[in-house]
Parts: structure tokens; C-alpha cells; sequence
């Protein structure tokens, strides 16, 4: 099978998994982000491990789970948000588990054992307030595939928020492969262009544009807004984890969709652009 019939099949099996367990069922989205963030999260402590750094992993992991069913659990009144307070025992329990891993550089330990919990469980933690929360209480949206018994509940933010990623993404390539001459960040991505940066930007604006009226939840106008956003700072979030893997002396994060690397390589945008999409839409949606 050739590398771009491998691609190009992952890729199909990519926007199924996520837009079909987004749109499908309150559940199934619930699942769908839980899987993301586990296989980001999963995949940052294995780059640090390569390195000879050792965080408490699993222990982390499981932090990073908390966080986000306690959003969902809040996302949708079953909890108040003192139920974040949980967390705090949890946090103290890695510090003073590193009093007795004897580690070289405990503090090393500590960072990264943390910094994947703010780098990925905060990000997609938000997904569940995007669809249960209040952003969707006053709004006509998209609805469930399947009936569900929740009074508010769309996916249509983070369905458009995907669909105008992937846009970009992919208009961005295009452009770069066919008219890219100017680097964008060499020293971190050495593929990137100016001319591929503006090229996915002006395309998924004008799509973003066009097609908003299926997207429901905001106007036209915001849509559009959202695309710039997404172009932006998806851009700086595929850097951050290029930055990430030049660090760790890796070139993919994980190998589990054949040749498109890991979560991280394919969800990296998310990570740095939803956050403040999500800001925008909370501030002025």
C-alpha cells in the first residue's frame, strides 16, 4: 500500500472517529475526548521517558482523567464546581510521591509529570462545557444523531470548530507544497510556509464564511472569526509539539495512525486553538 493510500484511508478514519463520536450521542462525545486527551497525555510521558526523565506517568494520567470527568460531570449540573476541588489532595499526593522515587532530578520528575495536565487535560477538559454548558443554552444548534434526555446539548461547536481546522490544515498544505518559498519557522518546522500559512487561512475563512448557516450555534460573522482564531493559533499549536519533538529527539509521538504519527501529531492544533476559541465564544458568542 502506498504511503499516500495509508494516509489518505487513516485520514478518513480520523474524521469519522472524531465527527461520528462528537455528533452521534452525548455519550459517544464524552468518549471522544476522554480517548483524545488519554492518547495525547499517554504519548507526552513516553517522549519524556525516551529522554531518561521519569514522571509519574500513570499517576498523571489518571489526574489528567479526573479533570475532565469532573468537567463533564460539572458541563452538565450533576456536580457544582466545587467538585474541581478534588484535584487538590491529588496534586499533593505527586509531590510527596516524589519524596520516595529517589530520582536524580526529582524536579525534573515533578515538571513533567505536571506540565502534560496543563498541556492537554485543561484543553480538552473544555469540551464538555462547549456542548452541556451555558454556550449552547441560548442558541439554536446542532443536535444529536441520537435522541438524548439533555435539555442542552450541540456539538456544533466543536463539529465546526474540526471541520474549519481540517480546512485549514489541509488548504495550508496545498498552498505550501505548490507556491511555498517563504519558511515560516525553520528552525521548527522546516516544511512550513508564509505562503501555506495565508493560503489554509483565507480558505477556511471563506468557507467558514459560506457554510456557517449548517454550522448553527453562532452567525456568519463569528464563524468567521473562529476560522482566523483556529488559523492562527492552530498553526502555533503543530509548533509547540514540533518544538516538543526536537526536544525529545522524536519524529513522530506515537505510531497508532499509520502515516500520520500519534494523537499528538494529529491533534496538536486543538490543544493550543480550542482554549481560546472557547474564550472567544465564552466572552462574545
Amino acid at each position: 500500500m502506498s504511503n499516500f493510500l495509508r494516509r489518505s484511508l487513516t485520514a478518513v478514519w480520523i474524521v469519522v472517529f472524531i465527527l461520528g463520536g462528537l455528533w452521534l450521542h452525548p455519550l459517544s462525545f464524552i468518549i471522544t475526548g476522554l480517548v483524545l486527551l488519554t492518547g495525547t497525555q499517554y504519548e507526552y510521558y513516553m517522549m519524556i521517558k525516551s529522554t531518561g526523565i521519569k514522571p509519574q506517568m500513570w499517576t498523571g494520567i489518571i489526574i489528567g482523567l479526573a479533570v475532565y470527568i469532573m468537567s463533564t460531570l460539572i458541563a452538565t449540573g450533576i456536580v457544582s464546581v466545587d467538585g474541581f476541588l478534588v484535584i487538590i489532595p491529588m496534586i499533593s499526593a505527586i509531590l510527596i510521591a516524589e519524596l520516595y522515587r529517589k530520582q536524580e532530578k526529582p524536579f525534573d520528575s515533578l515538571a513533567h509529570t505536571f506540565f502534560p495536565i496543563l498541556y492537554t487535560a485543561v484543553p480538552f477538559s473544555m469540551f464538555p462545557f462547549s456542548a452541556f454548558g451555558h454556550l449552547t443554552k441560548n442558541v439554536e444548534g446542532m443536535h444529536s444523531i441520537l435522541h438524548n434526555n439533555f435539555q442542552f446539548f450541540s456539538p456544533g461547536i466543536l463539529i465546526g470548530f474540526f471541520v474549519l481546522l481540517w480546512i485549514n490544515d489541509t488548504g495550508a498544505y496545498i498552498v505550501g507544497v505548490t507556491l511555498g518559498k517563504h519558511r515560516l519557522l525553520e528552525r521548527i518546522s522546516p516544511k512550513k510556509s508564509w505562503e501555506g500559512f495565508f493560503g489554509g487561512l483565507i480558505i477556511a475563512a471563506a468557507i467558514a464564511w459560506c457554510f456557517s448557516g449548517y454550522l448553527g450555534v453562532l452567525d456568519r460573522k463569528q464563524w468567521t472569526i473562529i476560522s482566523v482564531i483556529i488559523s492562527i493559533t492552530g498553526t502555533y499549536g503543530d509548533l509547540v509539539e514540533s518544538m516538543l519533538k526536537r526536544s525529545t529527539g522524536v519524529k513522530d509521538s506515537g505510531s497508532i495512525m499509520p502515516g500520520h504519527g500519534g494523537f499528538l501529531d494529529r491533534f496538536d492544533s486543538v490543544i493550543i486553538s480550542f482554549p481560546l476559541v472557547f474564550l472567544y465564544i465564552s466572552l462574545f458568542g
